[in-house]
């Protein structure tokens, strides 16, 4: 298995996905993100998570970051994301930390939610999603897990626990 065979389950997944370092900056795009921010993928990565931000929702997402620092995820956080083209929507972020075999801060495995396209269609395609992917990264963990690299396993776990996080949630919340 490559490293980023566990990966692959997010390249055109339904939900927007990024991974950053520990200081913020974005390492890798899934095509869902690019496409909702008006990105090509290169013009992303590099990049600060404040860049697909207005200005007026840097102290959130600074809030963000430090909960994140202090607790390792970020959950249901609400945050204003823009796009290319200046036009704004409501995001809800959640994260979960991504670490080495000797537990230090790798970076963050995000998931940005689009609240202005919430619905009940949507929620079902996630909910689906989630469920599949987990089985995918079991099937993973069964036949590969032991032959992985350090990265791959590392990689391979945080995916693990973001999607366990994400399964956990009441989608059907985020249309309130």
């Amino acid at each position: 298995m490559s490293q980023t065979e566990a990966r692959k389950i997010l390249k055109d997944a339904p939900i927007m996905w990024r991974r950053i370092n520990s200081i913020g900056i974005i390492l890798d795009c899934n095509s869902t993100y690019a496409a909702k921010l008006g990105y090509v993928k290169s013009e992303i990565l590099g990049k600060s998570i404040f860049a697909h931000v207005p200005k007026k929702s840097w102290e959130d997402m600074n809030d963000s970051l430090k909960i994140w620092f202090e607790t390792g995820k970020v959950t249901d956080r609400k945050i204003t994301f823009s796009r290319q083209d200046k036009s704004t929507f409501s995001g809800l972020l959640q994260a979960t930390s991504l670490y080495d075999e000797n537990k230090n801060l790798l970076g963050s495995n995000t998931v940005i939610f689009d609240l202005t396209q919430i619905t009940n269609k949507k929620i079902k395609k996630y909910e689906e999603f989630f469920r599949e992917s987990n089985e995918r990264l079991d099937e993973i963990k069964k036949k590969d897990y032991d032959r992985l690299d350090k990265n791959s396993k590392s990689e391979y776990d945080g995916l693990k626990k973001m999607f366990e996080m994400l399964a956990a949630i009441n989608l059907k919340e985020l249309k309130q």
